[in-house]
């Protein structure tokens, strides 16, 4: 399975991540001990929500969404 997740920070709430990985729980600790130099200054975080597809190219295509306008809005609407 691959993931699309959605992060935010605890340390500064404002601040949201979205991601695509495989392994879920690995990631999310690789964002919390600071191994992902675009959400090292934000940690720790907390999974808001995350969603699984059977292949990469369709959760690849809903990452690209979320990260879109309308895809933020959506978010930020259903999730926050």
């Amino acid at each position: 399975m691959h993931y699309v997740y959605i992060l935010q920070s605890l340390s500064n709430p404002n601040q949201y991540y979205t991601g695509l990985t495989s392994d879920l729980k690995n990631r999310l600790s690789q964002h919390n001990n600071g191994y992902v130099p675009h959400t090292s200054k934000y940690t720790p975080w907390k999974l808001l929500a995350y969603f699984a597809f059977d292949t990469r190219d369709k959760a690849a295509k809903f990452e690209i969404y979320l990260k879109s306008g309308a895809g933020r809005e959506f978010a930020k609407r259903h999730f926050r």
